[in-house]
């Protein structure tokens, strides 16, 4: 009862924020000046459209409409620059499909590497190996992603010319995201995403385990005759998966996020190019839609963290005081 009375108060504390999150970013952006282009025409057509959907009306009344529309017909707003005409929604959906391969391909490159590296440094730790790991996690953590890129580039593509600058057009690979030749072309991106998240994961299980192995259970499994790697693979490893697996699990809700920098530099056409695109070019409805997924996503993956630390450990309650 109490788990239950946890969880709706997360949900419901959720969507809350959701809603104030919502909320100052629509009023924010309905603040900028809105762009009419430069044919008359078309911008004559523009301007009664968007008199007609109250685009000229007060900025509550404004924001009652959009979430009337929203609430009643699932309507998030039309594209007027990116996509001409083209619903919002369907947009977004349209350039998740780039975004979530690309991360979900660094997740499963980054992940096991940097486990198994923390549990090697920690096995070794206070010798040369965990001093060259440790140095190399140190570097790769402060190096921002966008400097993985660019040097991606200029080894891989530019002094080699082994992998492509950037990731491949449908129109280049087939028509279908999922072929041997694009994946070939999103080696780049998936490299430049991982060294970070590889460094972070070793960097967490080094610490995490380090302190486990220097438990009093293991110094109790070793007196009854297990050694060391029996005792570290039964028992340090089990306990210290334990913080470990609901950032795994976080980081692969996130992966539909994307990220901005990288999409930008590899001309990933995902969902962080498209939210890019809509700020440069005033697309209100596209912003919008754009801020109401990220937001949502954010918060939903912490929930499902958090949720995932008594699932993992039945030794930890949620809600107890």
């Amino acid at each position: 009862m109490k788990m239950f009375k946890y969880v709706l108060k997360r949900i419901l504390l959720m969507f809350f924020v959701f809603f104030v999150v919502t909320t100052i970013c629509f009023m924010l952006i309905r603040l900028l000046p809105r762009e009419l282009p430069q044919d008359k025409n078309l911008a004559d057509a523009i301007a009664a459209r968007w008199d007609a959907l109250g685009y000229n009306e007060p900025l509550i009344v404004q924001f009652g409409i959009y979430l009337r529309n929203i609430f009643t017909k699932l309507d998030f707003g039309t594209s007027w620059y990116i996509q001409y005409r083209e619903p919002a929604l369907d947009l977004l959906l349209s350039r998740l499909a780039p975004t979530v391969l690309v991360n979900t391909y660094a997740l499963v490159f980054s992940i096991p590497l940097g486990i198994l590296l923390g549990i090697y440094a920690a096995i070794k730790k206070n010798r040369w190996q965990d001093t060259l790991i440790s140095t190399g996690v140190m570097v790769f953590v402060s190096v921002p992603s966008y400097v993985y890129a660019f040097l991606v580039q200029y080894f891989l593509y530019f002094k080699l010319d082994l992998l492509p600058l950037t990731v491949y057009s449908l129109a280049d690979a087939g028509g279908s995201w999922f072929t041997g030749k694009m994946f070939y072309s999103m080696i780049p991106p998936i490299l430049a995403l991982s060294f970070g998240e590889i460094a972070g994961l070793c960097r967490f299980t080094r610490a995490e385990l380090t302190e486990t192995l220097t438990s009093d259970y293991m110094l109790l499994a070793r007196t009854k005759g297990l050694s060391r790697g029996q005792a570290t693979a039964r028992h340090a490893l089990k306990n210290a998966m334990v913080p470990i697996l609901p950032m795994i699990i976080g980081s692969f809700i996130s992966v539909m996020s994307g990220s901005l920098v990288i999409e930008r530099i590899f001309s990933i056409p995902g969902v962080g190019q498209l939210y890019i695109q809509s700020i440069q070019l005033f697309d209100y409805d596209v912003f919008m839609v754009d801020c109401i997924f990220y937001s949502f996503v954010g918060l939903l993956a912490g929930i499902v963290v958090d949720l995932s630390y008594g699932f993992i450990d039945p030794r930890i309650r949620m809600g107890e005081k």
